[in-house]
């Protein structure tokens, strides 16, 4: 059975959705490793420069942001927000051990 481009989720199979949630997992998953490299990379740009690590503004920042783009979404907000604290604590425990 082919999946059609135009079919809406409500004619789709169980399965047919759950390849659907497979094939978003693993791109949520590159994008996290995609960001996971780029705040590496800041955290060596940092690390030339003598700056400190941690940035509290910069942090407010990035949740603000995901706040926003939560709304624009209609995705809770506060998951999103949590969602994001993780990303930023397991960079800051990236940094830590790499140093």
């Amino acid at each position: 059975m082919s999946s059609n481009s135009n079919t809406s989720p409500e004619d789709m199979s169980l399965d047919e959705l759950r390849d659907e949630i497979r094939t978003i997992d693993r791109e949520i998953v590159e994008k996290i490793a995609q960001r996971t490299y780029v705040a590496d990379t800041i955290a060596e740009v940092k690390a030339e420069k003598g700056l400190p690590t941690t940035d509290e503004e910069q942090e407010q920042a990035v949740m603000d942001r995901a706040g926003q783009n939560a709304e624009q979404f209609d995705v809770d907000a506060n998951l999103v927000k949590a969602m994001f604290r993780l990303l930023i604590e397991l960079n800051k425990v990236e940094q830590r051990e790499s140093r």
